[in-house]
């Protein structure tokens, strides 16, 4: 049992949850008439380059995917912006997304959860103006996207510069507090069947159907992450139909046809498998993407209908919420089980989530969502003891955390800052090392933190700063 007086600083802790987590593009589509100037500089196109230095402010820095060939055209551009502030992360993601429909890609290395709104504003300044100056970019096709921390980064300024013209935001929406309203760019949500967020991006999506906002939510099966190329593809379609609709590009009924096709090919193999929840909710996604494009919408529409009219969809839907209210529920005694410290049943509750998260069942969704919910909830409180200096609760919790997410590299970093702090240097050392081999990135953060460079030959500290990818 945990001691008491430390239990209404946990409950504050776990309140920071709450702000916290196929046809080929012809060179028609290519606008040729809005462009920036280019410097000169000599860039290769068709390779990832994971670092050029903002020429107007060298503390910003991106990553930069021009697709292959295309470095003297004219071309749409996207934004990244992940919450690690891994700006090659999603280039090398999608990259054949971006030959494909022939979009430059560019990644901040600087943004990160966390970051102040003004200094969100100094990054995107940096980042437009640096990309505007060295690249043919067609400034009426600017997009943003972001994962996390930052799809909310990307919202906001999308928010404060209208020559965004669309926004992809995966695993949270909008920045927190701000309501949907009537935007000037489209919207585009994609969500996991495993994301803790699922709900909450759910409800955003529904209420943007208040608004004139284009919109439209792109589900795929996964958790709190990056989607997969194919939705991301799904994603960058709709950009292009966004593009159409307004005149930018010339229509491409290759495009189109193949996109109409394939989705007719999804919700019928959705609707032969029984699975009415995610025919309808492809049915609704295919109505927002070819609105103004396409006939074949008011093929989508009636399909809908048909679904939603169905006892089977009735049932399934009824489940659904029933499933969603469940999960609310438990989050709400999981917030309780906060103060109370039994690692018994932390260490039961945990394995029982993993087991029926692999399980073929309607329940198996939301107990990956729980997971990720307990994920976040450990990293938050975790953070909040290591950052008072309170290394018992801090030690326990990150215990915790690593029992419900062991691949998580913050986990392992935690556990070597906490040894660190305790002495244990050989924990210490083996913790970075675990970090760095599942994904830890932030050479800066490990080679400034005090308490390593207090024993930084102890821990060969340097050379595992080396070893980061």
């Amino acid at each position: 049992m945990l001691m008491a007086n430390f239990r209404n600083t946990l409950i504050a802790a776990a309140f920071l949850l709450s702000v916290s987590c196929s046809g080929t593009t012809d060179n028609n589509n290519v606008d040729t008439t809005n462009s920036t100037a280019s410097t000169g500089d000599s860039i290769v196109s068709g390779r990832v380059i994971e670092r050029l230095v903002c020429k107007s402010n060298p503390a910003q820095s991106y990553a930069l995917y021009i697709p292959t060939g295309m470095q003297n055209n004219v071309l749409p551009i996207v934004y990244f912006f992940d919450p690690h502030a891994a700006g090659a992360l999603p280039l090398n993601k999608y990259k054949a997304l971006a030959d494909h429909y022939r979009f430059i890609l560019v990644g901040s290395n600087n943004s990160k959860n966390g970051t102040q709104i003004a200094a969100i504003e100094n990054i995107w300044q940096a980042l437009v103006t640096d990309t505007k100056n060295r690249l043919h970019v067609d400034t009426n096709r600017m997009y943003v996207c972001g994962f996390s921390g930052g799809a909310k980064t990307a919202s906001s300024i999308a928010l404060g510069h209208r020559e965004i013209k669309g926004v992809i935001a995966g695993g949270a929406a909008l920045p927190d507090g701000t309501p949907a309203g009537n935007f000037p760019f489209s919207f585009t949500t994609i969500a996991g069947e495993g994301d803790l967020n699922m709900t909450d991006l759910i409800a955003t999506n529904d209420d943007f159907g208040k608004t004139s906002t284009k919109h439209r939510i792109i589900f795929f099966n996964g958790i709190h992450e990056w989607s997969p190329e194919s939705t991301m593809n799904i994603a960058f379609t709709g950009l292009q139909f966004d593009a159409m609709r307004n005149n930018l590009i010339a229509k491409n009924d290759f495009l189109i046809d193949s996109y109409v096709k394939e989705s007719k090919d999804t919700i019928n193999s959705f609707v032969n498998g029984n699975d009415l929840i995610h025919a309808e909710a492809a049915c609704t996604l295919s109505a927002a993407l070819l609105e103004g494009l396409s006939s074949e919408v008011s093929w989508f529409k009636q399909k809908n209908a048909s679904i939603k009219g169905s006892t089977g969809f009735q049932n399934q839907w009824k489940e659904r919420q029933t499933l969603l209210r469940q999960e609310e529920t438990t989050k709400s005694i999981y917030m309780q089980q906060f103060q109370q410290g039994d690692l018994n049943y932390w260490t039961s509750t945990i394995n029982d989530l993993k087991a029926k998260s692999k399980a073929n069942t309607p329940e198996a969704a939301m107990n990956q969502r729980l997971l990720a919910y307990l994920s976040l909830s450990f990293y938050s409180i975790t953070n909040h003891f290591v950052q008072a200096s309170q290394d018992d609760q801090a030690e326990y919790f990150d215990d915790l955390y690593r029992l419900a997410d062991s691949t998580n590299s913050e986990a392992w970093y935690f556990s070597a800052l906490i040894n660190t702090r305790k002495n244990n240097l050989t924990g210490a050392k083996s913790d970075l090392l675990k970090a760095v081999d599942l994904g830890f990135a932030d050479k800066e953060r490990m080679l400034t933190q005090v308490e390593f460079q207090v024993v930084a030959k102890d821990i060969n500290l340097q050379e595992i700063a080396a070893s980061i990818k």
